[in-house]
């Protein structure tokens, strides 16, 4: 590999002759780990003339440099950065002077300190991950995604790949979806009223900044999906969290004055508890009553594995006020980054206007890709793959669970990718998920997910969809010894309304 001569700068005010200065800034390149071993530089005519100086200039560096042993000269060819160079690990830039701005006073708008945890980058190391939301390449479908990618990048799709859409989607993927993957969810929706996302998260800021504003209230269930939590309070809405039970969430218990419920009614999260059709009506009927639109994340319903899914909420509305969402994050792969969302034309406009002055759109060539994908068939069988897997998987999880007296808070009707865990009275998840890990066992607390001061402490998520079935039991086998050690931890019964079947 070549160092690109735009990366060499002299400073004005360094001291020596020029020659000197071209040494100590090589050389300085080489300590700092910015140029690695074996890495060509530029030729002594480049440097020149990039830096403004003669050519002999840089040949008497380059010679001295080699004589310390920094570069080795390989006749022709050029100059390398030299095998025998003292090269640190890694690149550590240079310290550069403190900031002189006050940022507690330039920053208008905090983002940070929200309920969102951060997922360990290295989760893959441990031996039992039990994480969420996170692909396994082995049930990924890599040749065919891969021939998808390389038929979006030929001629054909040229356009697809290089066009500025500003407002608009791939006509493929919007196709796709609307006939297709809605009719699925028995939804019925025209391309206008259709818009990709950047995944459901996206889908359901864009939803927030549209819909609420300071003086309307939303509703969110409690416990939820944190970022959606976190996103709502940034946008300054009054904001009422209520609790779920058995069947999600309870439409009686949603207030007076509220003008956007926000749920998850397929596959309630975190606890997994699905919706019946009675409280759907109900739901739907209440949001009436109040005049509220309804955003309904519908993710993961492709993983029914054990019944088919129950109607979408937006399959059930006959007055347009249900803003449906979807995601191809969990079944693809979340590094995909691709969503989309459904509801009334008028509402669309303006979610599409407002997307256009953040990103304008997704990538054009990863919208063909999925199109691809999705229309060629791969797709329904990657889905299969993953339903078989992930049964065996749960089935083992179950298995093992109470093999060793442990407590399942919430387990999906029709499948799913996790189980809603619950601990014995007086247990701390978080601290209890510190002490797994250097056990090798990741698992994810369940604070995070209620909302207000008083947060329960006992309850956790084991996800499966990136573990092996042989490695489950002995995963949860540790799980239960860690339990058994936990500092305060009683036998009592759940509270009712978190027991979830």
């Amino acid at each position: 590999m070549s160092i690109a001569v735009d990366t060499f700068f002299l400073n004005p005010d360094a001291p020596g002759t020029l020659q000197a200065q071209v040494q100590q800034m090589i050389a300085e390149g080489i300590l700092s780990g910015r140029f690695h071993t074996g890495e060509k530089l530029p030729s002594s005519r480049r440097l020149a003339a990039h830096l403004g100086v003669s050519r002999i200039t840089v040949t008497l560096a380059y010679t001295e440099l080699v004589a310390n042993d920094y570069l080795s000269a390989q006749g022709r060819s050029g100059y390398y950065v030299s095998e025998n160079a003292p090269v640190p690990p890694t690149y550590s830039p240079r310290p550069r002077a403190a900031d002189t701005v006050d940022w507690t006073r330039a920053i208008a708008q905090r983002f940070t300190g929200g309920d969102t945890p951060r997922k360990p980058g290295d989760w893959r190391d441990f031996r039992y991950p039990f994480i969420y939301g996170q692909a396994d390449p082995t049930l990924f479908d890599h040749a065919n995604w891969r021939q998808c990618a390389l038929r979006a990048l030929g001629q054909k799709d040229f356009a697809s790949l290089t066009d500025d859409y500003y407002d608009r989607d791939d006509p493929l993927l919007v196709e796709y979806i609307a006939r297709h993957t809605l009719p699925r969810r028995g939804i019925s929706a025209r391309p206008e009223e259709i818009l990709i996302t950047l995944g459901a998260q996206n889908a359901l800021w864009i939803a927030a900044r549209v819909l609420l504003n300071r003086r309307r209230r939303a509703v969110i269930e409690d416990p939820c999906y944190h970022a959606q939590r976190d996103l709502l309070t940034h946008a300054g809405c009054r904001l009422t969290p209520v609790r779920v039970d058995a069947d999600g969430l309870p439409p009686d218990a949603i207030p007076p004055g509220t003008d956007v419920i926000f749920t998850t009614p397929s596959h309630q999260c975190p606890t997994t508890a699905t919706m019946p059709l009675h409280r759907r009506h109900a739901l739907l009927e209440r949001a009436r009553e109040l005049d509220a639109l309804v955003v309904e994340d519908d993710y993961e319903f492709e993983m029914a594995f054990l019944a088919a899914p129950s109607p979408a909420l937006k399959s059930l509305d006959e007055d347009g006020r249900v803003i449906y969402v979807g995601s191809f994050s969990k079944s693809l792969f979340p590094g995909l980054r691709l969503g989309y969302m459904v509801g009334s034309e008028p509402f669309i406009r303006e979610a599409r206007a407002l997307r256009a002055t953040m990103l304008r759109h997704p990538p054009g060539h990863m919208q063909r890709t999925a199109a691809y994908f999705l229309s060629l068939g791969h797709y329904d069988s990657q889905i299969r793959r993953m339903g078989a897997a992930l049964h065996d998987r749960r089935r083992a999880a179950e298995a093992a669970i109470a093999e060793h007296g442990l407590t399942i808070a919430g387990r999906g009707v029709y499948g799913g990718s996790s189980l809603w865990m619950q601990a014995p009275e007086g247990t701390d998840s978080a601290e209890l998920a510190t002490r797994l890990q250097a056990d090798g066992v990741f698992i994810e607390p369940g604070a995070p997910f209620f909302a207000g001061p008083e947060r329960p402490a006992r309850f956790y998520r084991l996800g499966y969809s990136s573990i092996p079935t042989s490695r489950i039991g002995e995963g949860i086998a540790r799980i239960a010894a860690a339990l058994r050690d936990a500092p305060g931890a009683t036998d009592r019964p759940a509270p009712q309304a978190m027991q979830h079947s």
